[in-house]
């Protein structure tokens, strides 16, 4: 009898701490059966209309697709350039946080930010952590592929060492779309790759195929976090022949009337009111009528290669659609779609910069590009670029898709405004991971101060921030509710507009509301001060 009792407390015990240890598992990362698979695709240098969903007349079915079927966001923000948005977005914080406060060292310079405040120091600290390094903790594998632009010239900033358990791509950035070579080269792993056949290769297919290789590797029924960060639409030109045929001949009515029938659209869409307008076309930039047909000949096609780049885009993320369907992963899959910045107008050529023969010239990996007359019209209806921290310059379209979660906002649009550091708790939250004080012993980690989205994706309206920060390159601006206050790098006072009635900021009304301004300004410098904005040099 007695045997009998100590058999039957050992089951006991050992079935309470079974129940306990399924508890655990089901929070902590084991118990992953409702768990959504996370898919994060940003793509590079597209501007806020270029997509069809967005105003855009470039055939985006897969995009708008995950439009129809999910959320999509007017005013979300990055932070105007590519590795500073990348390194936000990665870890939560803002970018001076992270190490990346203006760029990361580019392969031929390591030294670039010696002497610079640590905010500066071109690579992701140690006081941050990014969003594979979190989930993986919490039992998701971690995949990326494409640009990673994060910390190039020591191992230990590459993507395997920030938590990425597989990783296909170019590290430190730009590069040739068919022949990525030398120190803009591929890696894989941790390996440096021989360059490809420059015949058979295009870097958007690439890194989708690897993408979805990496999802067919996976053996466990563990949930994954994708990263997936294209390179297009950023420089130089280059897309496949039978993409771009597609294309020529297309925007021949010019830049002008390509604005005024994407704000149409946007308007048709809901994404702006019937009130909303264009803003002025760059005063670099004539109007279409006075440009002379060969030069028309010659910037049609520079559209049509940046267009074939997007379309690209577009069909590989119907490549990756259809593979989550085939796994029947596709309903509890968060997908989440936006740009790092807004259309470019680098190298500020009025047509494009170099010469119309290099497009298409697989060597070469620089700057060429469509010009400010066409950044203009992938910006409407905003004014600015990237790097500018303008309308033009900080929105970008924001695609959420989630059909397990996302019922209720199926199809709408979300006007409240959010930024990047809004996207790490997002997923923190649906994937029930728990965010670190301290990491792999370092004590000074720095604390999220994000908005998670799921009130949104739930029930449309959620919390918003109270003051909204951002500095690229001297260019400052803070958002207060409707009110936002921006001061370029060659401005010495504020400039003020009401984001209600004038997101294309054409109406200074600074003179108006000098005690707005001036809690604005002394907001932005306590916030400035507290992240180590301001660099020495």
């Amino acid at each position: 009898m007695r045997d009998t009792f100590l058999i039957l407390m050992i089951l006991f015990i050992a079935s309470c701490n079974n129940q306990g240890q399924k508890s655990k598992n089901e929070t902590s990362g084991s118990g992953n059966q409702n768990r959504p698979n996370i898919v994060l695709i940003m793509v590079d240098d597209m501007g806020y209309s270029d997509i069809g969903c967005y105003g855009g007349e470039i055939p985006t079915p897969n995009i708008d697709g995950l439009a129809e079927n999910g959320l999509r966001f007017t005013q979300f923000y990055n932070t105007a350039r590519c590795c500073p948005t990348r390194a936000s977005l990665m870890t939560g914080l803002h970018p001076h946080q992270t190490g990346i406060g203006h760029m990361t060292n580019p392969p031929p310079k390591p030294h670039r930010y010696d002497g610079w405040e640590e905010a500066y120091q071109g690579y992701l600290n140690r006081n941050c952590v990014t969003i594979a390094e979190v989930l993986k903790e919490s039992g998701y594998h971690t995949y990326m592929t494409g640009k990673w632009h994060l910390g190039y010239h020591d191992e230990s900033r590459w993507p395997m060492q920030r938590g990425f358990e597989k990783y296909y791509g170019c590290i430190p950035g730009a590069c040739s779309y068919f022949w990525p070579h030398g120190d803009r080269g591929l890696t894989f792993m941790n390996e440096q790759l021989p360059p490809p056949d420059s015949t058979k290769y295009y870097t958007t297919d690439a890194f989708t195929d690897y993408a979805i290789r990496f999802i067919d590797e996976q053996e466990d029924e563990n949930p994954f976090f994708l990263y997936l960060a294209y390179n297009a639409p950023h420089w130089p030109l280059h897309a496949k022949d039978e993409d771009i045929e597609k294309f020529v001949g297309k925007y021949m009515h010019g830049w002008d009337e390509v604005r005024r029938n994407r704000l149409k659209k946007q308007i048709e869409l809901g994404l702006f009111g019937e009130d909303m307008t264009l803003s002025e076309r760059d005063k670099r930039v004539r109007p279409w009528d006075e440009v002379e047909q060969k030069q028309k000949e010659l910037v049609d096609y520079r559209m049509a290669v940046y267009a074939a780049q997007v379309f690209s885009v577009d069909y590989n993320i119907g490549k990756l659609v259809d593979k989550l369907k085939a796994e029947g992963k596709y309903d509890n899959t968060l997908i989440l779609f936006l740009s790092d910045n807004g259309g470019c107008a680098e190298m500020y050529d009025e047509f494009g910069s170099k010469p119309q023969s290099w497009i298409n010239i697989a060597t070469y990996g620089g700057a060429v590009s469509y010009g400010i007359g066409w950044a203009n019209a992938s910006n409407t209806p905003f004014y600015e670029y990237k790097v500018h921290v303008n309308e033009g310059g900080i929105s970008t379209p924001l695609i959420a898709h989630w059909p397990n979660s996302i019922k209720e906002q199926t199809g709408k649009i979300n006007h409240q405004p959010a930024y990047l550091i809004d996207i790490a708790p997002t997923l923190y939250e649906i994937a029930g991971a728990e965010y670190p004080k301290t990491y792999h012993s370092n004590e000074n980690i720095h604390q999220l101060e994000g908005i998670s989205l799921t009130q949104r994706f739930e029930r449309g309206n959620g919390e918003v921030h109270e003051y909204m920060f951002w500095e690229h390159q001297n260019n400052s601006a803070i958002r207060k509710g409707n009110w936002k206050a921006l001061k370029d790098v060659d401005a010495k006072e504020w400039e003020l507009y009401n984001m209600a009635t004038d997101r294309i900021e054409s109406k200074n009304v600074a003179a108006e509301h000098p005690e707005l301004v001036n809690e604005l300004n002394d907001k932005w410098y306590e916030w400035a001060k507290a992240k180590q904005v301001l660099p020495k040099k």
